[in-house]
């Protein structure tokens, strides 16, 4: 079984994704006329209205505020930590530009995901992925299959590395034993979404924004510390990037190196394309009333993940000196060793909670779409989701103390399936996508609240649920 699932990772991810997902953000680039480009003041304008949410949803903040739970994980700093140690300073610019390109992709499947969306049987708004292949598509079948990996990669694995992740942090920094740790995560957890996705959308209202904050601010001190240095350091990115310096800190050096390691961290982090925050953006009352507005919170998302976040962690190790070449030192040791020169003793223990923080939001970001998934298969209350939350909290208790490596390789073949069939649903839907923008845009130019109008898609007749999209 292990050899079946290493030849899928072989195939999804050296082969159809890395190219795939960035040709699709490409793609979506320029058939939106570089629209994250030539309208990014619309990502942060969408979000004036960020407090509106009715009884079936919550707010467009609260939504990015979860997506950014989801994807804020402890990729941000070990991920990046791995990138530059395999790729060199050159993989921060190739996470740069699958970001940029990825804000396209993540603005689509969002925008499509609001469009879809139903209300489940307690009259919530759910949608996603499964649901545009379902309704928007026709293809029932595929948002099963979509369902189901999102649920055993995003809802249980995911959660378990996660877990992993903190116990591994807090027994090097305090010394607190694995299981203990875990079992405090699972309480912790527990308490927030037994209380459902409101419950989660209050808790990373209110924690995601101190969480990447604090982070930034650190990475902003570090860049005043050494302010001479950062010139040197964004010249040995540009020049690691394009092979000007070869060899630049990476374990294996050239501009390959860089290219690939920085697309596959770009992409696991930043999570564009993958199919996954889109479960979330369906939640939210949009505000315009339009599904574009949620595309836009979205790609929103992806750049303050990437562009901040991953670049906070990249800058902060290269204005160290902890970055050698095989010498063995990665992933999250690397970045808590740089923290170690510029803030002392306190670097490991700093790094270490935020790893907790990271992980913690990412364990309730991750089961939020694992619940939309279980409302798609039928299952999406009561007894159903009980067991998924028990399900849940276990996997997080498992993860903090036992090697994950077998059931992440797993996770990561269920992921790159499930993102295969969503980057063939949204290229089938783009013409949809692109008459959404068009249609989103008239409205502003005009003068008008961007409001959408079901009338004029007379072709979705039959696949939307009318009564959502008509205001009082």
């Amino acid at each position: 079984m292990s050899a079946v699932i290493d030849f899928l990772n072989l195939i999804l991810w050296e082969y159809v994704l890395v190219y795939g997902l960035l040709a699709v953000g490409i793609f979506f680039t320029v058939r939106l006329r570089l629209l994250q480009f030539l309208h990014f003041g619309e990502l942060f304008r969408v979000l004036r209205g960020s407090a509106t949410e009715d009884k079936a949803g919550i707010s467009p903040f609260q939504a990015l505020t979860i997506s950014l739970a989801s994807r804020v994980g402890t990729g941000n700093i070990a991920g990046v930590a791995v990138a530059l140690y395999l790729g060199g300073p050159g993989a921060i610019f190739w996470m740069w530009m699958v970001a940029l390109v990825g804000m396209a992709t993540a603005y689509s499947e969002s925008a499509l995901a609001q469009l879809y969306k139903v209300k489940n049987a307690e009259g919530m708004y759910r949608g996603g992925p499964a649901f545009y292949l379902a309704r928007g598509l026709r293809a029932p079948w595929a948002g099963a299959i979509f369902s189901v990996c999102l649920i055993l990669s995003f809802g249980l694995v995911f959660n378990a590395v996660q877990a992993n992740s903190v116990a591994d942090a807090m027994e090097g920094a305090f010394g607190l034993p694995k299981i203990g740790v875990g079992i405090f995560i699972a309480i912790l957890a527990g308490i927030v979404i037994f209380g459902g996705i409101r419950q989660i959308a209050r808790v990373a209202e209110f924690v995601v924004p101190f969480m990447a904050g604090a982070y930034l601010l650190t990475a902003i001190y570090v860049l005043i510390v050494n302010w001479s240095e950062v010139p040197g350091v964004v010249g040995s990115i540009f020049a690691s990037a394009f092979g000007w310096q070869e060899a630049a800190g990476g374990a294996t050096g050239g501009v390959m190196a860089a290219l690939m390691n920085g697309v596959k961290r770009g992409l696991f982090s930043n999570e564009a394309g993958m199919g996954s925050a889109p479960n979330i953006a369906a939640v939210a009352t949009p505000e315009p009333h339009h599904p574009s507005s949620q595309g836009f919170v979205q790609a929103l998302g992806v750049f303050i993940d990437t562009i901040l976040v991953c670049t906070a962690t990249a800058i902060m190790i290269l204005l160290s000196s902890a970055l050698v070449p095989e010498s063995g030192v990665t992933g999250a040791q690397l970045t808590q060793a740089a923290l170690g020169e510029h803030l002392g003793n306190f670097g490991a223990y700093f790094i270490a909670i935020a790893i907790f923080f990271f992980a913690f939001t990412s364990i309730i970001g991750n089961y939020s779409y694992a619940e939309n998934a279980m409302t798609f298969l039928g299952a999406g209350t009561g007894l159903g989701i009980l067991i998924l939350r028990s399900a849940v909290l276990l996997m997080v208790i498992w993860g903090a103390y036992q090697s994950v490596a077998t059931v992440f390789n797993a996770a990561d073949a269920s992921m790159g399936l499930m993102a295969t069939i969503n980057l063939i649903a949204i290229l089938l839907l783009s013409g949809t996508v692109a008459k959404l923008t068009k249609d989103y845009f008239a409205q502003r130019k005009a003068g008008d609240t961007p409001v959408f109008h079901a009338a004029d898609y007379p072709e979705l007749a039959g696949k939307i649920d009318k009564t959502i999209w008509t205001r009082d």
